[in-house]
């Protein structure tokens, strides 16, 4: 596992940098599929916007006025706090204190923020000094759908954080209201379909307020969305947060997190042996059993399926050693940071989600130009992505709900709304195209 890029360059390159511990491996992978969504979006929506779907609007801009007061400060401020925490992490961090913890703190380097503050208002104030007229002029400029695109990111971004950690409270609502903030701002517990609702809901607002069409834009970002999905999975599985499967009960694992096949009845004996950490034990972050704690060991979720030879055992079996939420039992002899492992191997859920996605990416691609008819793409990528969750729910362990005999996890019950949306989303642009 690589909590952080510190563990990657010690692993691939044997060097030991703590500053590269600031940079989260979650994180880099999340920051990867926005590029990687911001790219597939942009060409959709030029695609579009050669076929005459979307035009371009005419905006009117100030040009040639020096910086204002307002502009210096604010970037002024930005720097500051960049500088504040960054070269605080660099230089001033504790030992004792992980990156996350200090960011969250009143800790920081004053000297770095004041540099790096001075740095960005010299700079605004330089590139609009370079632009300044004697007099400023109003122009008009034509800004087409594409050009909006880091503006949606961004949007999606924070919008999605958001959402994803609103959802992931309501679904683990005991430890949010045990821990609040440490829950709120902890580098993991994020719910995807959170963050897909929130963010897409700011999207949309913001799209209609600059005139682009609202169905070319979700079928320009039905691709990019599913990109983005499996690239964010290999984050979750890189750094082991939390996002995992059952237990596989065709394996065991020994203290160091290292898997291997289970004898007859060693699994249960396994199970009885940490008994305290699957029944009692859950740390505050564990996502083991998100909540639910069993009541005796038979009702520790778990399949049995044994990896067919031409397999990696890992792939059906890991107990994601050095995982970033300090989940399981020690490894003896490691002082690291990062020092645990699962103490039975799970499904690696993430792992499948990331070739799952990437493979409904690829048929999204694949059919975008034969989709004649506006928003039906969008409906079958909000079928395929529901389906596709829906099935990996059944192997992941979650928060269930009982609604009429059933008890489906949060992600099922909004994966069940997303199939019918789309069905419903193809059927009305279907019966609208032919009336």
């Amino acid at each position: 596992m690589y909590p952080n890029l510190y563990y990657v360059f010690k692993d691939w390159f044997g060097v030991e940098w703590k500053s590269l511990s600031i940079l989260n491996m979650f994180g880099l992978m999340v920051a990867l599929s926005f590029i990687a969504a911001a790219i597939i979006l942009t060409a959709e929506l030029k695609r579009k916007e050669k076929m005459g779907l979307l035009s371009p609007r005419e905006e009117i801009i100030t040009v040639g006025r020096p910086a204002t007061i307002t502009e210096l400060l604010i970037n002024a401020l930005i720097g500051f706090v960049f500088g504040f925490k960054v070269l605080g992490l660099l230089f001033n961090r504790p030992e004792d204190i992980t990156p996350q913890e200090y960011i969250f703190s009143g800790q920081g380097n004053i000297a770095g923020g004041l540099l790096v503050a001075a740095i960005l208002a010299g700079l605004k104030w330089y590139e609009k000094n370079k632009q300044k007229l004697k007099e400023p002029e109003r122009r008009s400029v034509r800004i087409w759908p594409h050009d909006r695109v880091g503006d949606i990111i961004i949007l999606g971004l924070i919008f999605g954080i958001f959402g994803a950690k609103l959802f992931d409270s309501f679904e683990s609502w005991d430890d949010f209201m045990a821990h609040p903030i440490k829950r709120l701002f902890s580098n993991s517990g994020l719910t995807f379909y959170g963050g897909l609702i929130v963010a897409a809901a700011a999207i949309i607002w913001y799209a209609a307020k600059r005139g682009i069409k609202i169905v070319h834009l979700v079928d320009a970002a039905a691709p990019a969305l599913m990109i983005a999905y499996a690239l964010g999975r290999i984050g979750c599985q890189v750094a082991g947060d939390g996002d995992w499967g059952v237990y596989n009960s065709a394996y065991v694992a020994d203290n160091t997190g290292k898997v291997r096949l289970a004898a007859e009845g060693e699994f249960l004996q396994a199970l009885k042996k940490d008994s305290t950490y699957f029944l009692n034990g859950k740390l505050p972050e564990s996502n083991d059993f998100n909540g639910r704690t069993a009541s005796s060991l038979d009702k520790v979720p778990h399949l049995y399926f044994k990896a067919p030879s031409f397999l990696p055992t890992w792939m059906v079996a890991y107990t994601y050693p050095k995982n970033v939420n300090a989940d399981g039992i020690k490894i003896p002899g490691d002082t690291d940071e990062h020092n645990r492992a699962l103490p039975l191997p799970v499904f690696p859920t993430p792992f499948y989600e990331t070739i799952l996605g990437i493979l409904l990416f690829l048929l999204l691609w694949g059919i975008r130009k034969h989709i004649k008819i506006p928003g039906v793409l969008f409906g079958i990528y909000l079928i395929i992505n529901g389906i596709e969750r829906f099935c990996i729910e059944k192997i992941r362990v979650n928060t269930e709900y009982n609604i009429l005999g059933f008890q489906p996890s949060q992600a099922q019950v909004i994966a069940l709304l997303l199939v019918i949306g789309g069905l419903s989303l193809i059927i009305f642009q279907n019966r609208k195209t032919t009336r």
